[in-house]
């Protein structure tokens, strides 16, 4: 065993041999004192066999040089196998001197080899921990031939020679141990620093990841949130302690599907939430569980993306293949579509006849609708990219609903207009217009028809988010509907042309804003805290310089 001869050996091995030979030189001070004590007591007459020895000294000088070893290992960690070999050294001389002085083999002090010996040959390579060994057999086997020589009644030959072969036993499988041990523990150093670096790395990579990552506890509290989590969930003003998802009112839908998965639902699935202060997002969750031993220890894992950057990439593709097909849908079909219009409308001047004229105005409905897509079409074509400009909502949301109203010929307290806030915002007068108008237009195929069965109000808080709420008092939209509401031709009317909502959602993103349908539990016409939904415009505000108040 190389130990501190190897060509680099570990930091980890360092330490460890330090400490090591740390212990070793206070267990000699311990061993110190207690000859100390043990050779005073048995100093009668006949227990040495030199009288004029100083044992008292000789332990004396032992006791200090073992307390300068100690010292030194603790303030000076340095040439560890001088250090080593000096204190064992020391050891072999002082126990050989007391040994020889007491009488040889039966002083019965030759047990004392046994400590030394046994620290070399944990702490040295193995020749010198043997080398160390073989001193000592020589010196037990030296000191027996001249016992024998001057005594011959009392022969220790064997005696040494015993004593000798199971120091190099003993030697020898402490030396195999301990090079067994510091192998394991550097495999032990090595498996963690890997696990450390394998650890940095996956939380690199879960930190950089666009996907969010939560880690569940037993009873759906966030244990761990990678950014990614933290930014869509609108987490990150949220204490530690309160991170549990029944508690947070707009992640209710991601608790919901938690339970479902949990009574043996899909693992995936789509839900709907809107943080505090900021836009909806469209989520795709799929959970996954940890197994652990102990049921109170159980993880859940939720992997959690944002498709609502997909969905808009998908309308625009849309909207691109709708552009290819304007021009000859224009050219191609408003043409005859006018003239079927213009014939149908000669054809119902002239006609008497009850069915006939059921029909032929059947005729004309559809011409009609076809018409209004063939408008929708080309005013997405038409429509201009622009960033808006500073508008009064307080002032053109009444005009606008007043307009609708009469053009509408709906009674007076129809439609309910909110308070307003009076702050400007970023719209292009004439979109802003088209939006409010599409928004009413599908309201009111819903609404009941009592007084306030439509409302727009504004909703604001202390920074610069408005938010400009379409409401009508009509069943709310199913979450299996809401996911296609703002596609292209997607409708649930027989007289809609399903361009409406689309058109309405596009012209919102021209101008900085957004369009979405969202379940609020601030229900008005509702039972309390049951969620209704209505379409809410994010509107975009101006800068500070051209802000009115």
């Amino acid at each position: 065993m190389a130990r501190f001869a190897d060509a680099a050996p570990l930091v980890g091995d360092r330490q460890t041999l330090w400490r090591t030979l740390q212990t070793f030189n206070f267990t000699r001070v311990a061993i110190a004192l207690v000859l100390l004590v043990y050779l005073s007591i048995n100093a009668h007459t006949g227990f040495w066999l030199y009288g004029d020895f100083l044992y008292r000294q000789a332990c004396g000088v032992y006791l200090a040089l073992a307390v300068v070893g100690a010292l030194t290992t603790e303030f000076w960690r340095r040439h560890f196998l001088l250090q080593l070999t000096v204190g064992i050294a020391i050891d072999l001389l002082l126990i050989t001197a007391l040994y020889v002085a007491a009488g040889g083999a039966k002083s019965g002090l030759a047990i004392l080899y046994l400590f030394p010996l046994a620290g070399g040959a944990v702490l040295a390579p193995t020749v010198l921990a043997l080398f160390f060994t073989a001193l000592v057999a020589l010196t037990l086997l030296l000191e027996s031939a001249w016992q024998l020589l001057n005594f011959t009644s009392e022969s220790t030959i064997s005696q040494a020679g015993l004593f000798g072969a199971a120091f190099f036993a003993a030697s020898y499988l402490l030396n195999r141990l301990a090079a067994r041990l510091l192998k394991q523990e550097r495999l032990a150093v090595e498996h963690g620093t890997d696990l450390r670096v394998q650890q940095a790395i996956n939380q690199l990579v879960i930190a950089d990841m666009r996907d969010g990552v939560l880690v569940l506890g037993p009873d759906i509290t966030v244990l761990t949130a990678n950014p990614a989590a933290e930014r869509l969930l609108g987490l990150a003003n949220v204490p530690q302690a309160e991170r549990r998802l029944a508690r947070i009112t707009w992640l209710a839908p991601i608790a919901q599907a938690h339970a479902a998965w949990s009574a043996g639902g899909a693992a995936a699935s789509f839900v709907m939430i809107k943080p505090a202060e900021e836009k909806m997002a469209h989520l795709r969750l799929r959970f996954a569980s940890v197994d652990a031993a102990v049921p109170d220890n159980a993880r859940t894992v939720v992997f959690m993306q944002d498709v609502s950057e997909i969905e808009n990439r998908a309308q625009e593709l849309k909207l691109a293949s709708m552009g290819r097909l304007t021009a000859s849908i224009a050219h191609e079909v408003r043409n005859p579509l006018s003239a079927i219009g213009h014939a149908n409308s000669l054809m119902i001047e002239d006609a008497a006849d009850p069915v006939q004229l059921r029909l032929l105005n059947i005729i004309n409905d559809n011409v009609g609708r076809l018409n209004r897509m063939i408008e929708d079409i080309l005013r997405l074509s038409r429509k201009a990219q622009t960033g808006g400009e500073p508008v009064s909502a307080a002032l053109l949301v009444p005009e606008i609903v007043e307009e609708f109203r009469e053009s509408q010929a709906l009674r007076p307290g129809f439609i309910h207009v909110g308070a307003m806030d009076e702050r400007s915002v970023l719209f292009d007068p004439l979109h802003l217009r088209e939006v409010i108008v599409n928004l009413l237009s599908n309201a009111l195929r819903y609404a009941s028809g009592r007084d306030a069965s439509i409302r727009l109000f504004m909703v604001s808080d202390a920074g610069r988010r408005r938010e400009l709420h379409v409401q009508d008092d009509g069943a709310a939209i199913t979450p299996e509907v809401r996911s296609h509401l703002f596609e292209p031709f997607y409708t649930t009317s027989r007289k809609g042309t399903g361009l409406g909502l689309y058109l309405a959602r596009e012209l919102c993103l021209n101008n900085g804003a957004t369009l979405d349908y969202e379940y609020r539990t601030d229900s008005w016409n509702h039972e309390q805290g049951q969620a209704s939904g209505r379409f809410v415009i994010t509107l975009a505000a101006p800068d500070a310089a051209v802000q009115t108040e």
